[in-house]
């Protein structure tokens, strides 16, 4: 479960980081919301996958609230999934 977990905070980060540096950009400045839709369901999946695979880690790792807390508010922050797989997933086996 910890690598389909570390998959989908992964994809999860780049389609973020993918929505917010290069579809925006276009929808605003190029006028072109065809890649923010497709982009955005994406995204939309991966963060609901992301927060759901979250709980489970937390009962198999059995992280503290206060771990499940910065792990699912990671996934808010640009670059956040990157961390937490850096510090929670990929330093413990």
């Amino acid at each position: 479960m910890k690598n389909t977990f570390r998959i989908i905070a992964f994809t999860e980060g780049i389609s973020y980081l993918l929505l917010l540096y290069v579809s925006d950009p276009l929808k605003y400045w190029g006028r072109n919301d065809d890649l923010v839709s497709s982009l955005g369901m994406m995204h939309g999946l991966l963060f609901i996958a992301y927060i759901i695979l979250s709980f489970f880690m937390k009962r198999k790792e059995e992280w503290s609230v206060k771990d499940l807390s910065i792990v699912t508010i990671a996934s808010l922050i640009p670059f956040g999934t990157f961390y937490i797989d850096w510090k929670y997933l990929k330093n413990k086996n």
